[in-house]
């Protein structure tokens, strides 16, 4: 004699996680590609500096990403 058990929460949940994992990992790249762009890891030293710090080379903190991409946008 044979048991059989069935979720149909379990067995949805498991077929949602599939349909998404391209998704998820499409998302997943385009954050590695992101963090590792030069101007965003600049973005993130100069946000790191204290204000004294900015100040010496002229910026203020709300300056900071249009001064990282001022030859690319204009914000």
């Amino acid at each position: 004699m044979a048991h059989t058990l069935s979720n149909p929460v379990v067995a949805t949940r498991h077929a949602t996680d599939i349909l998404l994992a391209p998704f998820r990992a499409i998302g997943r790249f385009f954050i590695l590609v992101m963090e590792n762009n030069s101007r965003v890891q600049m973005v993130e030293r100069l946000n790191a500096k204290s204000d004294a710090e900015l100040a010496e080379i002229g910026l203020k903190r709300d300056e900071i990403v249009h001064h990282v991409f001022r030859d690319l946008y204009y914000l």
